[in-house]
Formats: C-alpha cells, sequence, structure tokens
C-alpha cells in the first residue's frame, strides 16, 4: 500500500484518501497501484456498498508524476493508467468524490471516473495535458462519457481551465457546496449508496455499463432481462414488504 494513501473502512463504506499534499497529490505508480487494487477488492467484497474518494490538502489531484513520466520505465505506466482510468465504468460499487482545489488533468480523470461527485466552491478544473505535449488518452473515454464529446475535445484542445458553476451545468459534478461542508455532505451521500440494497445496485451498474456499448433495441433487451431478475431478488420482496408495512428495508443482500 503506498505510503501515500489513506484507506479506511467505516460500515459499508471504504474511504480512499490521497495524502500527497506537498506533490499537489500527484499520481506516482505506486499510488496508482494502491488505488485500484483497493477499489478492486471493494469490489469484490459484499460487506462494502460503496467508495469514497477524497484528498488531503489545497490540491485534489494534479494529475500524474511527471518524475516519474519522463523516466525510463514510465512504460510500465500504461498497464496501471488503464486500470485506473476505467474503474467507473467498471465497478459496480458506486464511486463517490469530493473534491476540494483544483482538480487538473489525471486528476479531472479520478472526477470523471467518479459516479457521483460533489466540489467545494470555488475549485478549478482542466485538461492541462497539451500544454507539455501530451494528449490525455488514458483519461479521454472517461471525461468524454462525463461532458460529452465536442465539450471534451474543445477542453483538451483549449487546455482551459474552468471553474465549479461549468462543472456543475455540465454534469462533471452534482452538487457545489462550501468548503466547511464538504466532508460531512460527501461522506453522507457515500453512506446512503453504501446502504442501499447491494443486490439491485450492482445489477442496475452492470446494466449501466454493458447498454453504453449496445444500440437502442439490444439495450431494451438486456434492460427487460435484466429488470426480470431484479423481480425475483430478495431485495425486490423485501423492498416491496418494507414499503407496504411502512418501515425501512432490511436489505437481504447485505447479509
Amino acid at each position: 500500500m503506498s505510503p501515500f494513501l489513506d484507506v479506511e473502512r467505516q460500515g459499508r463504506l471504504l474511504g480512499i484518501t490521497l495524502n500527497r499534499p506537498e506533490k499537489r497529490n500527484a499520481l506516482d505508480r505506486e499510488m496508482c497501484e494502491s488505488i485500484v487494487e483497493a477499489c478492486e477488492s471493494a469490489e469484490a467484497d459484499n460487506s462494502i456498498g460503496a467508495i469514497y474518494w477524497r484528498s488531503i490538502g489545497p490540491v485534489f489531484c494534479s494529475g500524474m508524476d511527471l518524475d516519474e513520466a519522463c523516466s525510463p520505465d514510465a512504460v510500465e505506466l500504461t498497464a496501471i493508467h488503464g486500470r485506473l482510468f476505467s474503474l467507473g465504468a467498471r465497478l459496480t460499487k458506486p464511486i463517490v468524490c469530493a473534491v476540494q482545489g483544483p482538480a487538473l488533468a489525471g486528476g479531472l480523470g479520478l472526477v470523471a471516473n467518479a459516479h457521483v461527485a460533489i466540489a467545494v466552491h470555488g475549485t478549478t478544473f482542466g485538461l492541462t495535458e497539451i500544454r507539455i505535449g501530451m494528449w490525455p488518452f488514458a483519461i479521454y473515454r472517461a471525461v468524454e462519457l462525463a461532458l460529452g464529446s465536442r465539450r471534451t475535445l474543445e477542453l483538451t484542445l483549449s487546455s482551459k481551465i474552468f471553474n465549479t458553476p461549468e462543472a456543475l451545468a455540465w454534469g462533471l459534478v452534482q452538487e457545489v457546496v462550501p468548503p466547511f461542508e464538504l466532508e460531512e455532505r460527501g461522506e453522507a451521500i457515500a453512506v446512503a449508496l453504501a446502504n442501499a440494497p447491494a443486490d439491485t445496485v450492482r445489477q442496475g451498474m452492470g446494466f449501466v455499463h454493458q447498454s453504453r456499448s449496445l444500440d437502442a433495441a439490444s439495450a431494451m433487451s438486456l434492460a427487460l432481462a435484466t429488470r426480470a431478475e431484479n423481480f425475483k431478488s430478495l431485495d425486490f420482496e423485501e423492498g416491496v414488504k418494507a414499503f407496504r408495512e411502512k418501515r425501512a428495508p432490511r436489505w437481504p443482500s447485505h447479509h
């Protein structure tokens, strides 16, 4: 486990904190590997319902560690970046991201890979790779899914820095809060998702991932087949029963 990453359990929630503030939380290979390992382990653990990303320091994440990227071993980064920046498209456990301070290049890639993102007023974002002669290849697909095709291309070509009102309007983040509310609000969102019916979330997230590559007719066929499985689930049975009895559900998939 990277010394620059803090991983902790809180009930059904797995918290992952970037803790390399002296380097603007730049992602070195060990950090990338540790994030991937923690998230993939959470995906396989039924006692974990959601993952919560956050950071320590004035910068959320400045992207990859350029010292490492310029080293003779840089080619080894390719595989781990492929795994890291596809987490949002692979995991069926929801990822919540709390952003305070700039999220640039690979940092923006992390935000785009989260399924729900919340940011502090004044946070800035940018695809700044072209300024140093790079293209954001590894994160491009995730950002494109979050922001749309034309906007992602324009932001990549211009390397323009944008702020929280734009991030909110464009759908990169779902909420913008004052600094003193970020931790409480972000954790509340993450805990709520962690406590949702696990089998239903898994089925739903799996459908979302699979349907993105399908045509409309195939996506509908998949939707109806997945719904039929959902109707047979113990979570659905308990949810309907709890609704009729006017009580909080006790999800079988949590046990």
